[in-house]
């Protein structure tokens, strides 16, 4: 047990630190079994608390002139630009980031800060024209309070990327961390941000198992889920929040085409190939899950990638010379394998990998494969690259779309006018043309289709806008409108 004294120990938070009503819940580190802290277990008693206090505190914060609100942002940003260190050893640890993903994640934190703390002065609404002889006026108002649910993969960022655009809009904020990663994927979030001035009672942390999600999606005062996690997650979110009319955004899972066309540099392509697979164990919904490469350039590419598969080292990610650390835990480490295997007994043939050793995967590479296999047909969520050849660009394309998934691909070429043109022919929310599946910024609207997402998208002004906030009609004239009775 790490012996510092944190502020969270044994707590949640709602504006300020204290015990949670369901107990405790143990961080420990998936590359050890270290328990590195004990944090609080939030009760639906602590949910129905923060949500009264969240309502009379958003009404407090919304109030505020907006440069009070980007003023906190900005703050945070500056703290954590400062001392990325107060994040960065936490997403190691806690989450098994590889130290280049979790800086990686540090740095996207800042830029989001930065990003939002901008929207709080973005223009928000537009004058209308009006028949009648009056001012018209369309603006977006804050929906109160918006409740987050976020995962264990990226856990900083996908939490703040909803929490901050939402606070700078002016609406409160209930987070629900993965139980996992409850310290990088909340309570060190709600550090930063009361640090950096944040009233109390807008944000408050509840970590918590499925038991405190569902409560916060079904909570009646709660009009808005922003919900990132798997797809099957996401429809039972759906399910429960329609009969309630709520808002809901769902980022979801994604079995995403890396597709290689013939005259593409084979060793840049391998390149990128393993980095969209095997980043962060392979445990993000823009992984690099189906590789179409060619029928020419098909067996050097699956060789050049196997070779860099086989040349990563995979360990504790505390050690910097570790590219890859440990999947989350043991249910996903079966899950992956199990797929893996099924896979080989279905007649795919291993090229690299397939091994583990505790909670550290191998980066696999799979070949001889068809559509129908699981490895290529299911969402694998770790360090898995399956190949497959093809012959025409309309076989590619058909192969892609019929995925049920429709999240992210990379298209590598030596012609990127004709990239641009196959991104036309693609049902999908992201294209990269000569490059891999795996990236994001703050300024742009990410989101997916079919069941890879559904709702509003995260990230820019435009998007963040119509995300958090509702669209409100205001109109006014000199005198009293008379009427015929």
């Amino acid at each position: 047990m790490i012996t510092t004294d944190l502020i969270w120990t044994e707590k949640i938070f709602n504006g300020t630190w204290r015990k949670g009503g369901a107990g405790t819940l143990e961080v420990q580190a998936p590359a050890t079994g270290e328990v590195l802290a004990s944090v609080g277990a939030a009760s639906t008693e602590d949910l129905d608390r923060s949500v009264d206090a969240a309502i009379t505190a958003q009404r407090k914060w919304a109030a505020l002139p907006y440069d009070a609100r980007a003023r906190v942002l900005r703050r945070a940003a500056q703290l954590l630009e400062e001392n990325p260190d107060r994040l960065l050893p936490w997403l190691v640890r806690e989450s098994g980031s590889g130290q280049g993903k979790a800086a990686f994640e540090v740095g996207l934190l800042v830029s989001e800060l930065h990003e939002c703390a901008a929207l709080a002065s973005t223009p928000y609404g537009e004058i209308l024209r009006s028949a009648k002889p009056r001012l018209s006026v369309s603006r977006r108002v804050p929906l109160g309070i918006v409740g987050v649910i976020a995962p264990f993969n990226f856990p900083a960022i996908l939490a703040l990327r909803s929490v901050a655009p939402a606070l700078a809009v002016g609406n409160a904020v209930v987070l629900k961390p993965d139980p996992r990663t409850p310290i990088s994927g909340g309570l060190l979030l709600a550090e930063l941000l009361a640090e950096a001035g944040l009233p109390a009672g807008v944000l408050h942390v509840l970590p918590g198992g499925v038991e405190i999600g569902q409560a916060l999606v079904r909570h009646p005062q709660v009009p808005c889920i922003s919900f990132t996690g798997s797809t099957a997650a996401g429809r039972k979110i759906a399910e429960a929040a329609g009969p309630l009319l709520k808002r809901v955004h769902l980022e979801l899972g994604g079995n995403n085409a890396l597709l290689v066309l013939p005259d593409a540099d084979v060793d840049a392509a391998a390149t990128a190939g393993a980095w969209g697979s095997f980043l962060h164990q392979g445990q993000i919904c823009m992984t690099a899950g189906r590789h179409l490469v060619h029928s020419s350039i098909a067996e050097e590419y699956t060789r050049r990638l196997a070779e860099k598969a086989r040349s990563l080292l995979v360990g504790d990610p505390t050690d910097p010379s570790n590219a890859l650390g440990p999947l989350i835990d043991e249910a996903q480490r079966d899950r992956v394998h199990r797929l893996v295997e099924d896979t080989v007994r279905a007649g795919g043939t291993l090229a690299a990998g397939g091994t583990y050793d505790d909670l550290f995967y191998r980066p696999t590479v799979l070949t001889d494969l068809s559509p129908q296999m699981p490895a290529w047909r299911e969402e694998v969520f770790g360090p898995v690259a399956p190949v497959i050849a093809y012959k025409t660009l309309d076989e590619a394309v058909e192969v892609i779309n019929s995925s049920e998934y429709g999240l992210s691909v990379g298209i590598l070429t030596a012609d990127a006018y004709r990239g641009m043109e196959l991104a036309d022919r693609i049902i999908t929310g992201i294209v990269h043309v000569n490059d891999q599946t795996v990236d994001d910024e703050a300024v742009i609207p990410f989101g997916g289709t079919k069941a890879s997402g559904v709702g509003g998208h995260f990230g820019g002004a435009k998007a963040n806008l119509e995300t958090f906030t509702d669209q409100q009609w205001v109109t006014v004239q000199s005198d009293i409108e008379r009427y015929p009775f």
